[in-house]
């Protein structure tokens, strides 16, 4: 029995306290809900006007004050004040009449403790007062040496409405602490939502910057092979075709390794991210290399110390791009790109210009992946520079349209 039992009395005794802390404003069917008590507290004050201690009983005038005064009740939360008062109007004639018994009692602490309980505590008081006042005036008509019988009910008042006022800063303090948390809760949704939007922002970044670079390249690189195989074929240069087809499986497996370890890091929940740090100051020279395999003649400059790793990585992610990019859409064969990274006042400068007829044309839309707003390229590189406070201009790099310039400023200093 005791497994049946147990979980009964929990559910009732959730019940219980959710009634207690509900707001009464919002309980649900309101005129039935207060119907229910104050057809149980008419039938106490019948049953403890039946059972008068002297054996008088009420004329047929007091037994409709006495029942009169319970039917307010079925409003008292919605007008407490008007209520009291008008059970008072009820039930002063009622003892004025001579029917001195204890039966109106549970109608008047009822709506005593309704207006403690949904008023401001001033209110409380001063209504309170009141009532104590016209207890006093018609002890002293229906009874003026019951002095003790007053000074009991004025006892039972004041118990009524400190108990009234407690339960309303009790519910006040429950609905504080369940703001709190419900606050707490949609605070710790929203950091989550945002957490999965810049994972997923960058996520997209890396996928883009790895595989626009490493596409471009084995593009290029294939389009090599393609002209060697094509210009001469009884003077084949095999060497060359050599040397592109191995650049192009290098490149794949190079691309391949990254692209794996990140569908890693998306496949394991909870599982840190195992990639490393990304490449930084020091990783320009194998992009520049590339850049040259791919048969542009690319310069590199470094004029800069440490910097924090989220800008190295900042600027090579940016550089990987704006060689993809001037490779890609530069138009032109042995097209000339230079690319500068110079530390002063606090920044790092990294600008990448060449001398192409439509990498403008190119990325000015968006992106690597031709005209229009469809590319990402230029997007990516500008997401990159805000994610470490820094700037980004990107435009053609001369008066006459002519080759692109990308220029971005990123910040060194202010524990970024």
């Amino acid at each position: 029995m005791q497994p049946t039992t147990t979980p009964v009395r929990r559910r009732r005794g959730e019940r219980i306290m959710k009634a207690v802390h509900r707001d009464p404003g919002a309980a649900p069917r309101p005129t039935r809900t207060e119907a229910l008590p104050a057809t149980a507290t008419a039938g106490l004050a019948t049953a403890l006007a039946l059972a008068g201690a002297d054996g008088t009983r009420p004329d047929a005038l007091g037994w409709t004050l006495l029942l009169a005064a319970h039917i307010p009740l079925v409003r008292r939360r919605r007008s407490p004040v008007a209520v009291l008062f008008a059970v008072a109007a009820c039930v002063v004639p009622y003892h004025v009449l001579g029917n001195a018994h204890a039966a109106p009692v549970p109608a008047t602490m009822v709506a005593l403790y309704t207006l403690a309980e949904t008023g401001p505590a001033r209110r409380t008081l001063l209504t309170g007062g009141i009532v104590l006042g016209l207890a006093l005036l018609v002890g002293a008509l229906a009874d003026p040496g019951g002095t003790g019988e007053v000074l009991r009910i004025f006892g039972w008042v004041i118990a009524v409405l400190f108990c009234g006022m407690s339960v309303r800063y009790y519910r006040q303090y429950v609905a504080a602490i369940v703001e709190r948390a419900e606050r707490a809760e949609r605070t710790r949704e929203e950091e989550a939502r945002r957490r999965v939007a810049e994972e997923r922002l960058r996520i997209a970044r890396d996928l883009h910057d790895l595989l626009a670079h490493s596409i471009t390249l084995i593009g290029v690189r294939t389009s090599v092979a393609a002209h060697v195989l094509a210009a001469d074929p009884d003077r084949l240069d095999r060497a060359a075709v050599a040397r592109a087809l191995d650049d192009i499986a290098e490149t794949c497996r190079s691309a391949r390794g990254e692209l794996r370890t990140t569908l890693e890091v998306l496949r394991e929940n909870g599982v840190p991210d195992g990639r490393g740090p990304l490449p930084g100051l020091h990783g320009l020279d194998d992009l520049v290399e590339s850049a040259r395999s791919a048969g542009a003649r690319a310069e590199l400059s470094v004029n800069a110390g440490e910097v924090p790793p989220a800008v190295g990585a900042a600027a090579y992610r940016i550089v990987q791009e704006a060689l993809t990019n001037a490779v890609r859409h530069g138009g032109r064969t042995g097209l000339a790109i230079a690319v500068r990274v110079d530390e002063e006042q606090g920044a790092l400068r990294v600008t990448v210009t060449d001398d192409g007829v439509g990498a403008g044309a190119g990325v000015m839309g968006g992106g690597t992946e031709g005209a229009g707003p469809s590319g990402f390229g230029l997007t990516g590189m500008r997401e990159r520079a805000r994610s470490v406070g820094g700037t980004l201009r990107a435009g053609p790099g001369n008066g006459d349209g002519e080759g692109f310039e990308v220029c971005a400023v990123l910040p060194t200093e202010g524990g970024r």
